[in-house]
C-alpha cells in the first residue's frame, strides 16, 4: 500500500528526481562494488571497489535495529550476520544477549525497508551466540547454526522463517561464519563482504541522504526564526472559501486519551485521599529499586509499644491478599497515613471514611479516626466500634474544620490490642457529578472542558502491560472495590484498580463522550522487560479462547441486558440501562509479528462474527513509517479494519513540515484515529507556545481530511508534579492546583470548536517561499447543529499576516466571536482570549505574531 512518502522507495524516487534536477548524479558510477555487513547496535554499511579501501555508508547509519525487549539497554544487536537469499532478497540474523535460547531475523528486498523481526524460541544449547545463515537453493532451506557459551554448536532450519525444525548439537565444522574483519574509520570491524550492483549501494546513499534532509526540516525551530525570516515584512493573505465544494467529515475527531502514567489515576483523577490503602504495595512494583515500596509504604505507626505488621493468613479477600496488623500496647499510639504527598481537605466539606476491621485480640473497643494537620492540628475526629473477630466494614463522616493540605488520617484504638485494618479509605463526599467511588471534581472537569467526542482508556502501554501478567485485565476492575485485583503499573508504581472499567463508561456518560477502552491483542507490550523479548510471551494459542471470550463479555457488561450475565453485574453497580459502547481497540503499539497477527486475527474475526455493530480499531505501531506501520496497514487492508490506531510523538518543525500527511492517504480503506501525538522541543519539560501552535496547525490538515482521520487524541493527557515519568503532558497537577498548557488550550479551542462538514478554501499570499507557507495554516467547518461556521487561522511566523476572507455564498451568523491564543513561543503561559460581537471591517482581520485564531460565526 503506497501513502505519501511513508513508502520509502515512492521516496526516493521524488528524492531521485531532486537530484538530478539539481545536477547531483555523478556519471562515472561503478557497475557493481562490495558492499560491507557490519554491526554496531544496528545494521549499518560500507563500499569498495577493491575490498581494501572501504567508505562507509551514511556515516555509520543504522538500516535496521533490533526491536526485542525493553527500550534502552535490552535493544542491542550482536555479530548481525547477512546473506542473499531465495529471489535475491536479503536476510539477516543476530544475536540479541549472552542470556536466552533466541535469535533475531529479518530480511529485505532492498536493504532499506525491512519486514517484520521474529526471535524463534529453540530447544538446545546454553544459550545463543553468534548465529549464523546459509541457504541451499537445491532444498530452498535456510540453516542457522550457532554456538553457545559452553562452545557447542546447533543448527536449525527454515524455509519460510516462520516454522523451524527442533535445534540439534552439529560438529564444529558445521559452524560456517564467512564473516571478515576491514579496517573501517581507523577501526576495525567485523561483518560480511558480498559483491553487489551500485544501484543498491547507491539506494543506500540517497536514503540516508532523504533521511538527513527530513531531519534537517524536522529540527526547525522558532530560535531560528530571526535569521530565517530576516526582513521579512507583514504578510497579505487571501483566503477564498469553496461552499460549494463542502464535505462532511467525522463529528468523533476531537477526544481525549486517559492512561494511568504519571500518577493519573491513583494519587489523581481518581479522589481517594488514602494511599496504599489495601496494603497491597510490593517492591515488585518498583522492579525492586526502591526498599520503601512495601506494603507498609504511606502508613507509620506513632506510639511506643505500638507495632505494624502485615499479613495474609486470614485476607478480607482473596484477590486482596494482604491486611495490616496493628498491635498497641496502649491507647495513645495510632496508625497513620499520609496520602498521597499529604491529604487535602476543605473547610465544611465532608469526607467518607470506611474500612474493613476485625479483631485480633483482646476483642471489643472502639477506635478514634482523626483528621490532622501539620500546621493546624486536629481538624475532625469520629469514634467508631470496632467488631469482634470477624471481618466487618466500618463506616463514619468527618467534616474539615479548616482548610489543608499537610493532612494526615490517623486511627487511634482507645484500648490495647491487636487489631486487623484493609481498605482503608477516605473519600470526599463532592466528586464529579457526585459520584459514589468517583473522581476528583477539579480534574475531571478540566477534562469535561475540552468537549471530548471519546475518552480512550485505560491507556496505551498500560492496557497491554510488562509481560503477560501484566496484562490489563478488565474483569479484575469492576465489583466492590475488596474484590477487585490489583496490580503492578507498567510505569513502575502501583494501581488500586479503584479507578475501573465501570468509573471509565460512568465518566464518558458524564461528560457525553463515546467510551473507547483498549485492550492488548494478546500480547503485551513491545517493551515489556518480563516473558522474553517483547511480544513473543505472547498468550498461549491454548489460551486465547478464554482470552477473546472476555472481550466478547465486555461488550455484555456495556450493552447487555440485565438478564445477562455480565449486564446484571452492571446493574449491581448501580447502572441498569446499557452504556451503549460502540467502539474497542484491540492492540496499541504492538510489533506487528506473526506473533501479534495470529492472536489480532483470532480476536478479530470472533469480535467482528459476535458484535458486527461494533467499531474495531486496529494498530499500526509506534511510528508513522517504518515496519509495524508497513505491516499493520497490510493486516488492516487484509481484513477490512474499520478503523487503524496511529501514533506519533514528533518535534514542532514535523507537524509544520507534514500538513500533507494524510492528504493522498486512500479513502476506501481504513480510517485512521490519530490515537497519540504531541510536539516536543529536544531537553523541554512542558509545552510551549511553539510546540501548541505546530499542533495548531497540524490540527487544521486534520480538519481538512476529517473524511479519512476520523478520530484525534493528544497523550499524555495528565502528569502529577514531582510524579512524571513521560513528558509533555497535556495538564499538569497537584494535589491543590491545575496546571493547564498552552496546548491545553489548543485542543480545547478545536474541541469546543469542532465541526462535522468541512469547507475547503484557496489561499493567495503576497510571500511565495514554502517556509512562509508551511506557517499560515487554515481550516474552515461548519457545526451543522448550529449552522455555525468557524475558521480557525494559523500563524506562527514573527510578523503579522493580514488575512482578507471571502466568503461569498456562504450564510453567515449575524454574531462574530473571535478566540486568540498568542505570545512568545518560548512561553508557557499564553491563555486565549475572546471577544465577542466583534465587527469585520471588509472582512480582514490581523492574525497576530505566533498565534491561533479562531472566527465563530454564530445566531445565538
Amino acid at each position: 500500500m503506497i501513502r505519501k512518502f511513508k513508502n520509502l522507495r515512492v521516496a526516493l524516487f521524488f528524492f531521485l528526481g531532486y537530484c538530478i534536477s539539481n545536477g547531483a548524479m555523478a556519471s562515472d558510477q561503478p557497475d557493481s562494488v562490495y558492499l560491507f555487513a557490519y554491526g554496531t547496535n544496528g545494521l549499518r554499511f560500507a563500499w569498495s571497489q577493491d575490498k581494501q579501501n572501504w567508505t562507509s555508508i551514511g556515516n555509520g547509519h543504522p538500516y535496521v535495529k533490533s526491536d526485542y525487549g525493553a527500550w534502552g539497554s535490552e535493544k542491542r544487536m550482536y555479530t548481525p550476520y547477512l546473506i542473499e537469499g531465495k529471489d535475491g532478497r536479503w536476510q539477516a540474523v543476530w544475536g540479541l544477549n549472552d542470556r536466552t535460547l533466541q535469535f533475531a531475523h529479518a530480511g529485505s528486498n532492498d536493504l532499506i525497508s525491512w519486514g517484520p523481526q521474529s526471535y524463534p524460541y529453540l530447544e538446545k544449547g546454553k544459550n545463543v551466540l553468534k548465529p549464523v545463515i546459509s541457504y541451499d537453493k537445491i532444498s530452498q532451506t535456510y540453516r542457522i547454526t550457532y554456538t553457545d557459551s559452553q562452545s557447542k554448536y546447533f543448527q536449525t532450519t527454515t524455509q519460510d522463517f516462520k516454522k523451524y525444525s527442533s535445534a540439534e548439537e552439529v560438529p564444529p565444522a558445521q559452524y560456517k561464519n564467512q564473516s571478515t574483519t576491514i579496517s573501517l574509520g581507523g577501526e576495525k570491524v567485523e561483518g560480511q563482504v558480498h559483491r553487489v550492483s551500485w544501484i543498491l549501494v547507491d539506494g543506500l546513499l540517497k536514503s540516508y541522504q532523504l533521511t538527513q534532509y527530513n531531519a534537517a526540516l524536522n529540527a526547525e525551530t522558532t530560535s531560528q526564526d530571526a535569521q530565517r525570516f530576516a526582513g521579512l515584512k507583514t504578510v497579505d493573505a487571501k483566503i477564498v472559501l469553496q461552499p460549494q465544494a463542502s464535505k462532511p467529515i467525522s463529528d468523533m475527531l476531537m477526544g481525549v486519551f486517559f492512561e494511568d502514567i504519571n500518577y493519573a489515576a491513583d494519587g489523581g483523577l481518581y479522589a481517594e485521599l488514602i494511599q496504599n490503602r489495601g496494603f497491597e504495595y510490593h517492591p515488585a512494583d518498583k522492579k525492586y529499586n526502591d526498599k520503601a515500596w512495601t506494603s507498609t509504604h504511606a502508613w507509620s505507626v506513632r506510639g511506643e509499644g505500638a507495632s505494624l505488621q502485615v499479613d495474609s493468613v486470614q485476607p478480607l479477600h482473596g484477590n486482596n491478599p494482604r491486611y495490616a496488623m496493628f498491635t498497641t500496647e496502649s491507647s495513645r499510639a495510632a496508625l497513620i497515613n499520609t496520602g498521597f504527598d499529604g491529604i487535602v481537605v476543605k473547610k465544611g466539606e465532608a469526607y467518607n471514611f470506611s474500612m474493613f476491621s476485625r479483631q485480633i485480640a483482646k476483642a471489643g473497643g472502639k477506635l478514634e479516626v482523626r483528621l490532622v494537620s501539620e500546621k493546624q492540628g486536629l481538624l475532625a475526629k469520629a469514634t467508631i466500634a470496632l467488631p469482634s473477630s470477624e471481618w466487618r466494614s466500618l463506616k463514619t463522616t468527618l467534616t474539615a474544620s479548616a482548610d489543608a493540605s499537610d493532612v494526615r488520617l490517623e486511627l487511634q484504638p482507645l484500648q490495647a490490642g491487636s487489631y486487623g485494618f484493609d481498605m482503608v479509605s477516605l473519600f470526599p463526599q463532592k466528586t464529579f457529578k457526585g459520584r459514589k467511588n468517583g473522581l476528583r471534581p477539579d480534574l475531571a472537569k478540566t477534562i469535561a472542558d475540552l468537549h471530548p467526542r471519546f475518552i480512550r482508556f485505560p491507556g496505551g502501554c498500560v492496557a497491554h502491560g510488562d509481560g503477560i501478567d501484566n496484562i490489563y485485565k478488565w474483569k479484575n476492575t469492576i465489583g466492590p472495590l475488596e474484590t477487585r485485583v490489583p496490580d503492578r503499573n507498567l510505569w513502575n508504581y502501583h494501581q488500586s484498580m479503584g479507578l475501573g472499567y465501570f468509573e471509565y463508561f460512568q465518566f464518558c456518560e458524564d461528560v457525553g463522550a463515546e467510551p473507547v477502552p483498549v485492550l492488548a491483542a494478546g500480547v503485551p507490550c513491545q517493551n515489556s522487560s518480563h516473558g522474553g523479548g517483547g511480544q513473543q510471551g505472547g498468550i498461549p494459542m491454548s489460551e486465547m479462547g478464554k482470552y477473546v471470550q472476555d472481550i466478547l463479555d465486555l461488550v455484555e457488561y456495556a450493552n447487555g441486558g440485565v438478564n445477562t450475565t455480565w449486564g446484571k453485574k452492571r446493574a449491581e453497580a448501580g447502572h441498569p440501562k446499557p452504556f451503549n459502547l460502540k467502539y474497542i481497540g484491540i492492540g496499541n503499539e504492538d510489533l506487528i509479528t506473526e506473533v501479534f497477527r495470529e492472536r489480532f486475527e483470532m480476536i478479530y474475526h470472533a469480535l467482528r462474527k459476535a458484535h458486527p455493530e461494533i467499531t474495531i480499531i486496529g494498530t499500526a505501531g509506534p511510528f508513522f513509517e517504518g515496519t509495524d506501520y508497513v505491516e499493520g496497514w497490510k493486516i488492516a487492508s487484509e481484513l477490512d479494519i474499520p478503523v487503524i490506531d496511529e501514533h506519533y510523538y514528533q518535534s514542532p518543525g514535523w507537524f509544520i513540515n507534514n500538513q500533507n500527511f494524510y492528504d493522498k492517504y486512500d479513502r476506501s480503506k481504513s480510517k485512521v484515529y490519530l490515537g497519540e501525538y504531541a510536539a516536543s522541543l529536544p531537553g523541554k519539560v512542558r509545552t510551549n507556545l511553539e510546540t501548541a501552535l505546530a499542533e495548531a496547525a497540524y490540527l487544521t490538515s486534520l480538519e481538512r481530511n476529517g473524511d479519512i482521520v476520523h478520530m484525534t487524541s493528544y497523550a499524555p493527557l495528565l502528569a502529577k508534579e514531582g510524579h512524571t515519568q513521560w513528558n509533555p503532558d497535556l495538564v499538569y497537577f497537584t494535589n491543590t492546583e491545575i496546571k493547564p498548557t498552552v496546548g491545553y488550550y489548543v485542543q480545547q479551542l478545536y474541541g469546543q470548536h469542532a465541526g462535522d462538514r468541512y469547507i475547503p478554501a484557496t489561499i493567495t499570499l503576497s510571500e511565495q517561499a514554502e517556509n512562509i507557507r508551511k506557517r499560515i495554516a487554515y481550516s474552515a467547518v461548519r457545526d451543522s447543529k448550529s449552522n455555525d461556521l468557524i475558521i480557525k487561522m494559523v500563524n506562527i511566523l514573527p510578523v503579522s499576516v493580514n488575512a482578507e476572507l471571502d466568503l461569498a455564498g456562504l450564510k453567515l451568523g449575524k454574531k462574530i466571536s473571535r478566540t486568540v491564543l498568542s505570545g512568545d513561543p518560548a512561553g508557557t503561559t499564553a491563555k486565549p482570549q475572546t471577544i465577542d460581537d466583534v465587527i469585520l471591517e471588509k472582512n480582514t482581520l490581523e492574525l497576530q505574531p505566533y498565534s491561533l485564531t479562531v472566527l465563530r460565526f454564530s445566531n445565538k
